[in-house]
């Protein structure tokens, strides 16, 4: 991410000379254990936590990008990740219970979340809502979203793949009850202007995902095209069509290295880029300024990392920054 001179030099005053030395300032620490507090740190403590299940590379990305800004500001960075709404909110208590001096959570389920968030801004936590949940964020009292439109995103996608040539796509949905994976379809269905089917898949069970995808497309052979809303997904639904015989076009949500691999040889057509390490980095520094200077970023609408699009024009450069762990 790109600076200018004058931004940066504000962002190392506010966070007391972050800038000046390597070693300065306390860096990333992992979540602490239930019930106890975080270590301090000069320049506060940010609790995040997301939505993210076990294993999933997205989210591993996110964390890159909020552990990397904890370290350039100074400050404690823990994160927390957790599928489940009510576990979610349990790790929200406990970071309000901590005192700490910011929470950044992803809303896949905001309803789940709102008490939760409630009792952050109640206690004056300063809360930044990432990736899932805009439409919910501010009036559950955060201070800014970070993300992407979930809707422009999937217009964006549907309107590729119909310049693909694509009719009639299967969208497949990963986690049951996500409000974003449901705006990605929705859009796809307009960006596209035919028929989109949605099917139901276990982000835990990518060989059930290829079994799936693959007896869709064997069954149904006028589905031409799949849209897949998770990196991991989308290798799956990959090695489905692969398996199949179809002629389906597919495209993705979100990069993997793998992703990128499979776009730069012709396997995926194109990847809809929201940034997330830019959902990481940008809320802590959100968070920071806040502390520092009650700065709040955004006049009330959300701050968008995407979309972009990863094809096999631009795949090369992107995967050198993907085995980074940055994109």
């Amino acid at each position: 991410m790109r600076r200018t001179p004058v931004v940066l030099a504000l962002l190392c005053a506010l966070t007391l000379g972050a800038c000046s030395s390597s070693s300065g300032g306390a860096g990333a620490e992992s979540a602490p254990a239930s019930g106890s507090a975080p270590p301090a740190a000069s320049g506060g403590t940010f609790a995040v936590i997301t939505h993210a299940s076990a294993g999933d590379a997205f989210w591993d990305v996110v964390k890159n990008g909020a552990e990397a800004a904890g370290k350039q500001y100074g400050v404690t960075v823990t994160y927390q990740g957790d599928g489940d709404p009510g576990k979610q909110s349990q790790l929200i208590d406990q970071a309000v219970s901590q005192k700490v001096d910011g929470i950044v959570v992803s809303m896949a389920n905001p309803d789940a979340l709102k008490e939760a968030v409630g009792r952050a801004v109640t206690a004056k936590i300063p809360v930044v809502t990432i990736n899932s949940g805009a439409a919910s964020s501010k009036a559950f009292g955060a201070i800014t979203h970070v993300g992407q439109s979930e809707d422009v995103a999937g217009r964006g996608a549907g309107e590729q793949l119909k310049a693909a040539g694509v009719t009639k796509l299967l969208c497949v949905v990963h986690e049951a009850g996500n409000v974003g994976l449901d705006q990605r379809c929705k859009g796809a269905e307009q960006g596209l202007g035919g028929t989109v089917e949605r099917l139901q898949v276990d982000v835990g069970n990518l060989a059930d995902v290829t079994s799936k995808v693959a007896a869709k497309l064997q069954s149904d052979k006028q589905v031409n095209g799949v849209l897949a809303l998770n990196p991991a997904v989308a290798v799956a639904a990959r090695d489905a069509v692969k398996d199949s015989g179809s002629q389906a076009k597919l495209a993705t949500f979100d990069l993997s290295g793998d992703v990128v691999t499979a776009i730069k040889d012709g396997e995926i057509l194109f990847a809809v880029d929201q940034q997330q390490y830019l959902q990481g980095w940008l809320p802590v520094t959100f968070l920071t300024l806040y502390k520092k200077n009650l700065n709040t970023v955004g006049g009330g609408l959300p701050v968008n990392t995407g979309p972009g699009f990863v094809t096999k024009d631009n795949a090369e450069q992107v995967a050198k920054l993907a085995e980074a762990g940055t994109r």
